[in-house]
C-alpha cells in the first residue's frame, strides 16, 4: 500500500502500534559501536555517521518530532534497502540491514508522506563482509522463488478481474477483485522496494501527492475498487485503467527476479507486513469501498509467516525464546482470523469488514501488536553470532 497522509483514525492506530512495539526494541538509541544513530524530527533527519563499513548495519532510530514518521535506507535510485514505518513521537526503534560497498540515502518521512528529508551516506569497503550462515543463503533462494511464484500466480487472477471490468460486468469484477490482490499482499515489501510500481497499482486516493489530480493520476486497484462499489459503474476510463493495471503488474512480475533480497530484508519485510495490517487493514482504511480488508489481512500475515518460516532454523538457534514466541503469536493470530471466515472454503472468503464490530477489531489489533513486537527482533536474531 502506497503511503498516504494519515487521517486521525489511522494516525491513532499507528500510535497504538508503535506504543507497543517501538519502545520494546532493546536499543539504547545512543548509536554505539557499529551503530548509526538516526534522530528524526518534524523538520530534520540527523545521522551520527556519514560513512560506515559495509556489512551488517544497525540504525538506532529516535523520533523526537510530534508526528509519526518512517525511516528508509535507500539505494541512490530510490530502491528500498530496508525501512521502518510507524515510528511514533518519542519512541525508538532499531533497524538492522545488510549492505554492500557503495552510496546510500537515509530518509526520514515525518507524517509518513513525500520523499522525506534525506542524508547521503556511504558504505565503505574497509569493513568485514557480512558473514552469512549457508542456511540463510538457502532461505533467500527459497524466498525469491516464493515471491516469483506469487507474482506468476497473480497475473492470471488479475486478468479474470480486468477482463470482467473490460466487459462491463460489475458483479463479476467485484467477485474477482479480492482474489486478484492476494499474491501482491503476501509479498508487498518486495514490490515496494522498486519504488515506482506500488504507487501505480496500490495507491489510495489520499496517498496521491499534492501535485497529482485524482481524475487523471489515480490508477490501480483502489481506483477501480471505488468505481465498482461506490460509483457502481464501469466506463471507458475504468476499462482503460484495467488494461493499465495488467501492464503495470506484468512489469512487477518481470522485475521480481532481480529484487535485492537479504535475510535482513526478509525479516524487516515481515515486520512491514504487520505494520500494513495495523495501519490499513484493522482500521478499514485499505479496502474502504469493498470492505475486503480481511482478505488482505490474511495475505499479509501469510507473507510474514513464510519469511519467518524460512529464517527460523537460524533464528531458533540464535534466539530460541524468540522463535518460540513467534510460533505462538502467528498461531494465535491465525485463529483470530479464522473466526471471521464467512463459512465458505477458500482464502478470500471472509466476513465483510464493515460487519466486524469495534470489539472484534480491537481484538485483531491486539493480536497484531502481540506478533509485531517479537517480529521486530527477527532481523537482529538472524545476524547474531553465537
Amino acid at each position: 500500500m502506497h503511503r498516504a497522509r494519515l487521517p486521525l483514525a489511522t494516525a491513532t492506530a499507528a500510535a497504538a502500534l508503535v506504543a507497543l512495539t517501538g519502545c520494546t526494541e532493546k536499543s539504547d538509541g545512543k548509536g554505539g559501536d557499529g551503530t548509526i544513530k538516526v534522530t528524526a524530527s518534524d523538520d530534520a533527519c540527523e545521522v551520527s555517521k556519514k560513512e560506515f563499513p559495509a556489512g551488517h548495519v544497525k540504525l538506532a532510530i529516535e523520533n523526537k518530532g510530534s508526528k509519526v514518521t518512517e525511516v528508509y535506507l535507500l539505494f541512490p535510485d530510490d530502491r528500498i534497502v530496508s525501512e521502518r514505518e510507524n515510528i511514533g513521537p518519542g519512541t525508538r526503534q532499531t533497524l538492522t540491514a545488510e549492505v554492500k560497498e557503495g552510496d546510500y540515502r537515509i530518509a526520514c518521512k515525518p507524517g509518513m508522506k513525500g520523499k522525506g528529508i534525506r542524508k547521503t551516506v556511504k558504505a565503505t569497503g574497509g569493513g568485514k563482509a557480512a558473514k552469512r550462515d549457508p542456511r540463510l543463503d538457502k532461505a533467500v533462494a527459497e524466498y525469491r522463488s516464493y515471491v516469483q511464484a506469487q507474482a506468476d500466480e497473480t497475473l492470471p487472477k488479475v486478468k479474470v478481474f480486468t477482463d470482467a471490468v473490460r466487459k462491463g460486468d460489475l458483479e463479476a469484477a467485484k467477485k474477482a477483485y479480492a482474489p486478484s490482490r492476494i499474491g501482491w499482499e503476501r509479498t508487498e515489501p518486495v514490490a515496494e522496494s522498486f519504488g515506482d510500481i506500488d504507487p501505480k497499482v496500490d495507491v489510495r486516493e489520499d496517498g496521491l501527492g499534492d501535485d497529482q489530480d485524482p481524475a487523471k493520476d489515480w490508477t490501480g486497484w483502489h481506483r477501480l475498487e471505488r468505481a465498482l462499489w461506490q460509483d457502481k459503474k464501469i466506463g471507458q476510463r475504468e476499462k482503460d485503467l484495467a488494461t493499465r493495471l495488467d501492464k503495470d503488474l506484468a512489469d512487477w512480475r518481470k522485475r521480481v527476479g532481480k529484487a535485492v533480497i537479504t535475510p535482513t530484508s526478509m525479516a524487516n519485510g515481515a515486520k512491514e507486513l504487520l505494520d500494513e495490517v495495523a495501519t490499513g487493514k484493522v482500521t478499514g482504511e485499505e479496502e474502504r469501498y469493498s470492505h475486503t480488508d480481511l482478505v488482505d489481512f490474511k495475505a499479509n500475515v501469510e507473507g510474514a509467516e513464510k519469511a519467518f518460516a524460512l529464517l527460523k532454523p537460524v533464528a531458533a538457534e540464535n534466539d530460541p525464546a524468540l522463535a518460540k514466541e513467534l510460533d505462538k503469536q502467528f498461531a494465535a493470530l491465525g485463529e483470530l482470523l479464522d473466526r471471521h471466515r464467512s463459512g465458505k472454503a477458500g482464502s478470500s472468503d471472509f466476513t465483510s469488514y464493515d460487519k466486524v464490530g469495534k470489539a472484534d477489531r480491537k481484538e485483531l489489533l491486539d493480536g497484531v501488536n502481540a506478533l509485531a513486537e517479537p517480529l521486530s527482533k527477527l532481523a537482529a536474531a538472524v545476524v547474531t553470532s553465537k
